[in-house]
């Protein structure tokens, strides 16, 4: 692929990861947080596409231009932590066991490992470890939300739109 088609279809999925990201934001939670995290299926769809390199330059991108439009400096911290964490562990998985495991697995492991970073970051913050006792219940949406966005990126790569 031409260096210019590359970054035409990288900009595009930027910009609709900012797009989701922002709308998502505005999506009230019902358990607090657990949401979808759809905006994560276009970064897992650049992983699986592109690489490992521009999937965390877009999850970077994204976190960075979506707090800004969202107005939410202090969730910065937690985004960019679980989606540093959440994006290394699928690279990892994605370049030793490619044949092995499939698209919604990878994206349950994204998941999970974003939880486990925002805990992380909400537990140095507010000095206190014992958020960890959440973790049972976030593991089980991660289960959940990590299997449909992953669906949601395994039917797009299926569908060839990059080529």
């Amino acid at each position: 692929m031409k260096k210019v088609n590359k970054l035409l279809y990288l900009s595009m999925l930027l910009g609709i990861a900012l797009i989701v990201h922002v709308i998502e934001a505005r999506i009230p939670v019902i358990f607090p947080g657990i949401k979808l995290g759809l905006a994560n299926a276009v970064s897992l769809f650049v992983l699986v596409t592109f690489g490992g390199k521009e999937a965390i330059t877009i999850m970077i991108l994204r976190t960075i231009i979506g707090s800004i439009f969202g107005g939410n400096i202090f969730g910065f911290l937690f985004s960019l932590a679980g989606g540093l964490l959440s994006n290394i562990s699928m690279i990892l998985l994605y370049n030793y066991f490619k044949d092995d495991i499939s698209i919604p697995w990878l994206s349950i492991a994204g998941a999970i490992f974003h939880n486990i970073g925002q805990l992380l970051i909400a537990s140095i913050v507010i000095g206190d470890f014992r958020m960890y006792i959440y973790l049972p219940v976030l593991m089980i949406a991660a289960v959940i939300t990590g299997y449909f966005t992953g669906i949601v990126c395994y039917n797009l790569k299926k569908r060839k739109l990059i080529q």
